[in-house]
């Protein structure tokens, strides 16, 4: 019998035998209509692993379920010598989402150890498993923004103190890189004005009790480009949601992802409004309150401009703006008290060193009037940034919103009405209606203290230019409301020192009775720190009802260096990150962290993220 031999098909099956002979891992089969099989290595008694599977979070990775189903899943990231255990459960929701287990926490430019149990159902039988993964993840990679300033890709964490009691704490650190030369190459001209050259590059992290990275944000492959103005601008007042997902905004858009870099909605801001930054609230009525401008607004004079940082938008669920907050009509653009005691020098993130402790005139402002020059600086009237409200919060016992405005040194309450109800701050320069809705500062008996219109002694004081105003819901009813506040302390007391080194940044908790129009300070820290952590531009005092604590960030500690005054002899900026127990005045936790300009920071919950 004569056989057909063909050599080419020979070779082929020569070639795979001794392929399959050699190497231990799975090789590409032949397929279907579809093209070639892939068999993908499984490690465990499920699926394959995806690491960064959504391309943004790169220190996150799915257990794909194989096609069974999965339940009652756990994991647990195994901790470096010294380092922090990441342990958490995740509910079957989360495991039907991510089409298998989510892995969070794990350690970059390292082959991590990954432990995960769960129950494997198939065929009406269910079966207990508990495998070990190894994975190994990436350095860390941000962009470089070009300037010598810049000194590493991420964090560079030193722990100075941290508490037992807090070291399962997993921090978020919002931090922004100096605007790199492709952010800001694009200004609204229709109309003018507005604050879309303000454009800081992103740094996103969460960090250990051990100062070490655990999960970033890659936002460049995804969902950032600096070249596209509706695709840039700075990533800001970041807050976990309920369901604990991350909402955030950026430029001409606001969004919300979960801890795996699963996109849930990114949206362009709705068509009325530009140039979102600093805060937004995801509200107990289901709406985001979002701190925007108009984007088209007529001047009394009749000039079209784009406003700065004083319209708050209320959006649905859909998107859809279901009201809104025009600061400029509610409150006084035109007061100018504390526009003319700002340090020049670091106008929020507007920084030039080399105008530190300079401030403008009533002249100054006067040719303002007399221009067309609208945009991010300080001035009165819409089109400049009179107000700078950098936080708003929903007050759901009332309807109402709470905001933090910069240039009037002022947290204000508003009304769904568009009344104001109170303003916490200096009375200096209010006029009627606005005068007759100041607070009253009292004692802890509740009688008033003797004040003047800008300062008030030892026992009380107002905020400068403070940052998040923020109601402790969980201490709050209707009548008496808690409010947490970064006193930042530029212009204190409506003036510029005589020294530099004698400005301070406090964080501070307030008590307002609404009923009888007074408050009372409750507690301070950071006056007794000093200029070392003086942070003349952004911060938080946050209070976290998990551990019955306050985070304070002083976020942009050293920012202004030897430039703030010839006495000051600081390294590059280093915000401090602490945690105090509440009622005490000594930090729990403190972190230092390393030539970068940060905004905010605050703890961040894995169960929250994957267990509820």
């Amino acid at each position: 019998m004569k056989l057909n031999f063909h050599p080419t098909r020979a070779a082929v099956l020569v070639g795979a035998a001794l392929l399959s002979a050699t190497f231990a891992f799975p090789v590409m089969a032949a397929g279907g209509a579809s093209g070639p099989k892939v068999a993908y290595m499984a490690q465990g008694n499920i699926g394959e692993v995806m690491v960064n599977p959504y391309r943004i979070a790169p220190l996150t990775a799915v257990i794909r379920s194989g096609g069974y189903v999965v339940k009652n899943a756990s994991v647990r990231i195994v901790p470096k010598q010294n380092g922090q255990e990441i342990r958490y459960s995740v509910s079957d929701e989360n495991v039907r989402t991510a089409g298998g287990i989510p892995v969070f926490g794990l350690y970059p430019d390292w082959l991590n150890t990954v432990e995960v149990e769960y129950d494997r159902v198939f065929n009406g039988k269910t079966e207990h498993f508990s495998d070990r993964y190894q994975l190994y993840a990436a350095p860390v990679f941000l962009r470089s923004n070009g300037t010598p300033g810049q000194t590493h890709t991420t964090f560079n964490v030193k722990v100075l103190k941290m508490d037992p009691a807090f070291k399962d704490r997993l921090y978020f650190i919002n931090n922004l890189i100096p605007t790199p030369p492709d952010a800001s190459r694009v200004v609204w001209n229709n109309p003018m004005g507005g604050a879309l050259e303000w454009a800081f590059g992103p740094e996103n992290a969460i960090v250990d009790s051990t100062g070490t990275v655990r999960w970033y944000l890659n936002p460049d492959v995804e969902m950032y480009d600096p070249d596209q103005p509706y695709k840039a601008g700075i990533m800001m007042g970041f807050e976990q949601t309920a369901d604990g997902g991350l909402l955030f905004g950026y430029g001409q858009r606001y969004a919300k992802y979960d801890m795996t870099g699963r996109e849930i909605f990114n949206r362009r801001l709705p068509m009325g409004y530009a140039d979102y930054s600093h805060g937004l609230d995801a509200a107990q009525n289901g709406h985001i309150f979002l701190r925007v401008s108009a984007a088209d607004h007529r001047r009394l004079d009749g000039k079209r401009v784009h406003t700065v940082r004083d319209v708050i938008a209320e959006v649905d669920q859909d998107g859809r703006v279901v009201d809104e907050f025009r600061l400029f009509e509610i409150l006084d653009p035109y007061r100018d008290n504390v526009i003319k005691a700002l340090d020049q020098g670091a106008v929020c993130l507007n920084i030039d060193p080399s105008k530190a402790g300079h401030t403008l005139t009533a002249e100054d402002l006067a040719k303002q009037e007399t221009s067309a020059n609208f945009g991010d600086f300080a001035g009165t009237g819409p089109g400049r940034n009179w107000a700078h409200v950098n936080s708003v919060d929903y007050d759901p016992t009332d309807d109402s919103i709470i905001i933090s405005s910069r240039h009037q040194s002022a947290i204000i309450k508003i009304g769904r009405d568009k009344k104001v109800k109170w303003i916490l701050g200096a009375p200096r320069g209010w006029r009627s209606p606005w005068k007759e809705a100041l607070l009253t500062p009292v004692d802890a008996q509740g009688k008033p203290l003797k004040c003047g219109d800008a300062e008030c002694g030892d026992a009380f004081d107002w905020t400068w230019t403070q940052h998040t105003a923020w109601r402790i819901d969980s201490k709050s009813d209707k009548n008496v409301i808690w409010v947490s506040v970064f006193d930042n302390g530029d212009g204190r007391g409506l003036e510029q020192p005589a020294l530099a080194e004698e400005k301070y940044t406090r964080g501070v908790i307030y008590k307002i009775d609404q009923k009888k129009m007074t408050v009372q300070q409750l507690w301070e820290v950071g006056k007794d720190l000093g200029h070392e952590y003086f942070s003349p531009v952004t911060g938080i005092t946050k209070y976290m009802a998990d551990k019955n604590s306050v985070v304070v960030f002083y976020s942009t500690a050293g920012l202004l260096g030897p430039s703030a005054g010839p006495n000051v002899k600081e390294e590059p900026a280093h915000p401090y990150l602490t945690e105090y127990r509440w009622g005490e005045t000594k930090p729990a936790v403190e972190l230092k962290i390393n030539s970068v300009m940060g905004y905010q920071a605050f703890p961040i919950s894995v169960e929250q993220a994957f267990t509820h």
